[in-house]
């Protein structure tokens, strides 16, 4: 189940998304399908569909979905192996990070991609609902970890991952411009490719940035890897 991006559905080798019943029908599978782990009420159906208040007919669109996805009361009854996107970005971003802590670059790297792509893409692009929005900010979480995942996985293994490392890490520092660690994975890989002047010119952008906005300093880790750019 693709949830980000455009909405991509195959149950049993086959491709149903097109058969779900229309807009709302699309939501509620979205929706289920996003907390298939979790018990639903009836309430939290009518609350994702409808926040207003209303019940514009759960019933019947229930038993119209029912006919496309495999239904157990309120909740998709999917096989325990069954892929969901956003849980494989999550289930991906967590195994970079496990790999990394253990210092294992090359393991890290597969499963950060997957979950900087997934996480990416909008989730249910065109639909807004304040359910939709937290799940489009836990999936902004997800995407910052992984570039920062990538980012370090890219600068360890070196080489030709280099590149891919400064790229993560301008897209970290642009995201997030006063996230130090997204500043020092840049400054890093840019000494590394041999660019270490323009290593120089992020920390000085970055002091300038906390100085007058924040009123505060680089912290001492950035501070050092200053220090030894210069030497």
């Amino acid at each position: 189940m693709q949830l980000c991006g455009r909405l991509a559905v195959e149950l049993e080798g086959e491709r149903v998304e097109e058969r779900l019943p229309g807009r709302q029908g699309r939501l509620l599978f979205a929706y289920l399908a996003a907390n298939r782990n979790r018990t639903l009420t009836r309430g939290q159906l009518l609350d994702a569909l409808w926040p207003d208040g209303r019940d514009g007919g759960l019933a019947p669109l229930l038993s119209k979905l029912r006919r496309v996805a495999p239904l157990a009361g309120l909740r998709l009854a999917l096989p325990p192996a069954a892929w969901v996107d956003i849980e494989a970005a999550a289930d991906g971003v967590h195994r970079a990070e496990s790999a990394i802590a253990q210092r294992d670059f090359h393991r890290a790297w597969g499963p950060s991609q997957v979950a900087m792509f997934i996480s990416g893409r909008t989730f249910l692009p065109g639909e807004e609902s304040p359910w939709i929005d937290d799940v489009r900010r836990g999936l902004e979480d997800l995407h910052l970890r992984a570039l920062e995942a990538y980012a370090q996985a890219g600068l360890e293994i070196g080489g030709t991952e280099l590149a891919a490392a400064v790229r993560a890490g301008r897209e970290l520092t642009r995201r997030e411009p006063y996230r130090e660690t997204a500043h020092r994975l840049l400054m890093d890989a840019l000494a590394r490719e041999g660019n270490t002047a323009e290593a120089l010119l992020v920390y000085d952008q970055l002091r300038r940035r906390l100085l007058e906005d924040l009123g505060s300093a680089p912290s001492t880790q950035t501070q050092e890897l200053h220090k030894h750019l210069l030497r």
